[in-house]
């Protein structure tokens, strides 16, 4: 069994050089980062009661980031003193990230590979499945085999789109279609799921969700911010018992 769904990887290979500009392909994830790598030094500080207020304040963390893309947050983890693996299944993605750490003299291990295929022997602080799993082929199997790399007490975060009639509003007719932010193709509604799905998933495999957060684009300030509201965009933090 396999959690690659090649036609999802082939989706974004062919666009895969346009990572690091942060006016193309990926224009939206480079707005949407900030937000994100704030939750998770904030929920990283909280939940491993951090005392490092300096420039290396992830010191000592491991941290698995999977569908890492071209690094968008493996590096910034990384500069704040994170130990940090990154995975993806697409080759060209992995050759992207590797060839940006490199030129800024960023220590982060890159592999071509998925969670289920047992390339990797360590045990991780932190798993992050940051806008990933609405694109793999077997959500169980790859939940369960993410689960299996984390360690007791480490923390996994899921952020995704919910599946609501908002989300297709805003994420697919809007950014696909009408304000051209992404690809058309980029999603499938139907591959999304709620916030409950996932926490039932989770609590199969003994985690027990912590957090749940809502990521809110006001398009007049051009800016995310948390909410309250999960109907399109959501972090959700659970620990592994």
């Amino acid at each position: 069994m396999t959690t690659i769904n090649q036609e999802e990887i082939q989706k974004f290979s062919k666009i895969a050089d346009e990572w690091w500009d942060a006016n193309g392909k990926f224009k939206p994830l480079h707005r949407f980062n900030p937000i994100r790598i704030k939750y998770i030094i904030d929920k990283c500080t909280n939940h491993f009661n951090l005392k490092n207020n300096n420039d290396k304040r992830l010191y000592g963390l491991k941290f698995l980031d999977i569908g890492c893309g071209g690094g968008l947050v493996s590096e910034p983890l990384c500069r704040l003193g994170g130990n940090v693996t990154g995975i993806d299944a697409s080759s060209k993605n992995i050759e992207v990230a590797k060839i940006h750490a490199r030129t800024n003299k960023l220590k982060i291990k890159y592999l071509n590979t998925s969670p289920e295929k047992k390339q990797i022997q360590d045990k991780f602080d932190v798993i992050l499945n940051l806008e990933v799993i609405e694109h793999v082929e077997n959500i169980d199997l790859f939940m369960k085999s993410a689960t299996e790399l984390l360690k007791k007490n480490g923390i996994m975060f899921i952020a995704t789109i919910n599946r609501t009639f908002e989300s297709y509003i805003k994420a697919i007719v809007g950014a696909e279609y009408i304000l051209r932010w992404l690809p058309i193709g980029t999603h499938d509604w139907q591959k999304f799921l709620t916030p409950d799905e996932i926490e039932q998933k989770l609590s199969k495999l003994n985690l027990d969700k912590l957090d749940l957060t809502g990521l809110k684009y006001n398009m007049f300030s051009n800016n995310w911010t948390k909410s309250n509201d999960c109907s399109v965009n959501y972090i959700l933090l659970a620990k592994k018992n």
